[in-house]
């Protein structure tokens, strides 16, 4: 997990806590960040595609937990075990991304915020 940045670590954690689930949305997976990180506020943001296609990637690689990402119409990430792992296809990840800039996301700052004593807000 070296090459992992923290926020990505954190996403990893969670979602190994939560394995037991065949599916996990991407408002419980931030839930468990923001209780694990003690991240206070934010309480909608969602997780970055990128960070989260790393972490299924790593998963997938080096854990043997192999999780396949989906999209659904609110363009809301579904994460589901699979046989292997797979991200989004092009057009999914063409609209999640396009979604992206207008919602908040959890990042590294939030984490660094919170280690200084500082409240997210």
């Amino acid at each position: 997990m070296t090459d992992l940045t923290p926020i990505q670590k954190e996403i990893i954690t969670a979602i190994e806590q939560m394995k037991e689930k065949s599916l996990i949305t991407e408002a419980n997976l931030a839930k468990k960040v923001r209780e694990n990180a003690k991240i206070s506020g934010k309480n909608k943001a969602g997780i970055s595609l990128k960070d989260l296609e790393l972490c299924i990637e790593y998963l997938g690689e080096n854990n043997g937990l192999p999780y396949a990402l989906h999209l659904n119409s609110g363009n809301d990430i579904l994460i589901k075990r699979d046989e292997s792992w797979k991200l989004l296809d092009g057009d999914a990840k063409k609209r999640r991304q396009s979604s992206e800039k207008a919602i908040s996301v959890l990042t590294n700052g939030d984490l660094r915020q919170k280690a200084s004593g500082g409240k997210v807000a």
